[in-house]
This record gives structure tokens, sequence and C-alpha cells, in this order.
């Protein structure tokens, strides 16, 4: 069975039995039942319509699983209106089912944990990597919230703003991590934008778009990470990045900015930048200014550092670093960054070497590391 198609249609799938009246808890384990079924049978006998199979025989799940027979009966009627055999509606649920999974009565933290596990494909282990929290305090999340709506008819959806966050953690995840769902974030994303006048949907999409359209040249060949300095632009997506700019600015020109739109103007500035020495850093740190005033985050202050010591020297960007957290993620790497720019070389090598002992992933971690040997050895030969 293809993991891809799978994972392309569980969700929908899911999202046409809660359409149906079923709960989401019931939903999701009838969905999981029809996917052993089609494990055993798909091999010998592939149907013509996946999407028709998988909603027929989770119905089937779900209705077996149903105690009274009198609600039994109701959907079975319901069922007997749309013939197993036909082909899918061609709506896709799995949008729905986003706004469904931001129910009301959960927090914003339990409807990303959850729309992430039973919507976006990913493991506990990767949405618990992702929130930088242990395993077993992820799968306890999960099972919480999935008790919580359990039985409750979900035709009251959550708000937009937690569907946008679960879109951005979809699609980091994807862009970084072990399962590539940042297509399936974008094709999401577009859809949301098209459903929606809100100017954050637009400025979401259009920072998936620019971020994606350097994806090609984030890592070399063997896998070692590439910084943005040393990227080869001539791989960028120059379609992408003009798609992503034209959806950017039409949102700016409603005049509501959010943060989602802040980050895409920063990230369209380095995109639009013919070499690293021709950033534009001084409109980088105006636009880090909006973010902070949206935001708040100690997580932007950091990256406005990182701006600063580019637009007015490292000197400006270590005062700025020293007002923050050192715990904060990739603190020890900035500041590492900066003692280089600033001729502490051994200074910088402990640093790097620091910041890869708490790296959060292998290609990020060799890279820190390897940092850290280089600025020793020229250190050992200044010497």
């Amino acid at each position: 069975m293809n993991p891809e198609l799978v994972r392309e249609l569980v969700p929908a799938v899911i999202g046409v039995l809660v359409r149906r009246g079923a709960d989401f808890a019931a939903a999701e384990d009838a969905v999981q039942e029809a996917l052993v079924r089609a494990l055993e049978t798909w091999p010998d006998d592939p149907p013509r319509e996946p999407k028709a199979w998988l909603i027929a025989a989770a119905w089937r799940k779900f209705l077996d699983a149903t105690r009274s027979e009198s609600a039994r009966r109701s959907r079975e009627l319901a069922a007997d209106a749309e013939p197993p055999a036909a082909p899918a509606p061609a709506a896709d649920d799995t949008l729905r089912l986003y706004f469904l999974c931001a129910h009301p009565t959960l927090s914003p933290a339990a409807a990303v944990a959850l729309t992430l596990r039973a919507v976006g494909g990913l493991t506990t282990r990767q949405i618990a990597a992702a929130h930088m929290v242990p395993e077993a305090t992820m799968a306890q999340r999960i099972s919480r919230a999935k008790r919580r709506i359990e039985g409750l008819p979900l035709d009251a959806p959550g708000d937009l703003t937690t569907v946008l966050r679960v879109l951005y953690l979809v699609f980091n995840e994807g862009y970084g991590g072990d399962v590539d769902l940042a297509a399936e974030a974008i094709r999401l994303a577009r859809q949301l934008a098209a459903l929606s006048a809100e100017p954050e949907a637009a400025g979401l999409l259009a920072l998936m778009l620019l971020h994606h359209a350097r994806r090609a040249s984030r890592t070399a060949p063997d896998g070692r990470l590439v910084p943005l300095a040393e990227q080869d632009r001539s791989s960028w997506d120059t379609r992408m990045i003009e798609q992503g700019v034209a959806i950017l600015q039409a949102a700016l020109a409603r005049d509501r900015l959010g943060e989602y739109q802040a980050q895409a103007a920063i990230a369209a500035l380095h995109a639009d930048a013919p070499t690293a020495a021709e950033t534009d850093w001084v409109q980088i740190v105006e636009w880090y200014d909006e973010l902070l005033a949206l935001t708040d985050s100690p997580v932007v202050r950091l990256n406005r550092a990182v701006a600063v010591g580019e637009a007015d020297g490292p000197q400006a960007r270590l005062a700025a670093l020293a007002d923050l957290d050192p715990a904060l993620p990739r603190h020890a790497a900035a500041t590492a960054y900066l003692l280089e720019r600033a001729g502490d070389l051994p200074g910088a090598a402990a640093r790097y070497a620091e910041a890869a002992r708490v790296a959060t992933s292998v290609p990020e971690r060799d890279h820190l590391t390897r940092e850290a040997a280089r600025l020793r050895q020229l250190t050992r030969a200044q010497r």
C-alpha cells in the first residue's frame, strides 16, 4: 500500500464519517480498522476507487461498533443514499476536518496535537519532538483531547488562528522532519486562503511558498545543512517566489497586518537579494520590529538580534543578545556566529560546540559540530 496515498486519504475519510454523524474518536478508530482490512485485501485485489473503498469499509466498521439499533438503522439509511462503490465526493473533507479538530472545548495546544496526529499524519514521536516534550507526555495530551471530544457533535468549529497554527506546524515538520508534509500543508493553505478573506491565511500561504522555493538548496548532496548565506540561489524556484510575493502583496494591501504576513515579508526580502551580501538587513530589522510588536516572542527577539548584527555589526548584535535568555533555542549558535564575526575564534568554537550538544536535528548538529572544528583548526593555525 502506498504510504503517501494512505496519508492523503485517511484524513479525508475521517472527515466524511464525521460529516455523516460519527464522533471524532469513533471515526478515527473505524478508519484504522478499515486500513487493517485494506492491508489484507488490496495487494491481491486493489480497488478502482481507494477513497470510496475506505469510506465504505470504515462506515461499516463504525456501524458495527454502534450499539443502539435505532441509531444504527438511521445511519444505515443514510449510508444507503450514497452507494459504497460510487466515486468519493470531490469535496475535500480534509480541510473541514482541520477546523473540526480546533474544537472550542479544546485548548489550542490540544487542538494542534490532535490535528497533527489525526489529519497531518504525524506520529506521536514527531509531534512530541516538534513541541519539545517527552513522547509519553504528548501521547497523554492526544488521548485526553480525543476523550474530551468523544461523543460531541463536531458542528462548532474552532477559530482560524488555531487552524493556521496547525498548518504552520505541519509545514515546518514536513520541511525539516522525516515525514514530507510540506506539499500537503501548502495544498491545504491554498484552499484555506481561497475560502477565507482573512489576510493572515494568505500571509501563511505566502510564507510557505517563499520558504519552499529555497528547499532544494538547504542541503548538500551528502545531506549537509547549507546555511542561507551559502545556498546556491540559482537553484531557488523563482516562479514560486514570484507567486509568494504576489500573494503577500495582496494580503498586505488589506492593511490588517499579522505575524504570518510579517514573517513572509522577511522571507521575501531574503528571496529578493541576488546575493547574501546584498540582503536589505535594515528593512529586515524593521519587519522584525513589526513582528515583535505583534508577538513579543523571545524567539523573534533572538532572530531580530541576528538581523541587527548584520545591519549594524556584530557588537550591536551581541549587545542585543545579552538581554535574552541563553536557554533559548539557537541562542548559542547565534552567539557563536557573532563571536566569530567579532574575531573571537576560540569563544565562537566553544559556543558552536555548545549549540551542537542541544541541536534538535542531526543535520543541524553535524553542521554546528563542523563549524566548531573549523574554528578550532583556524585557532591552531594562527598560533
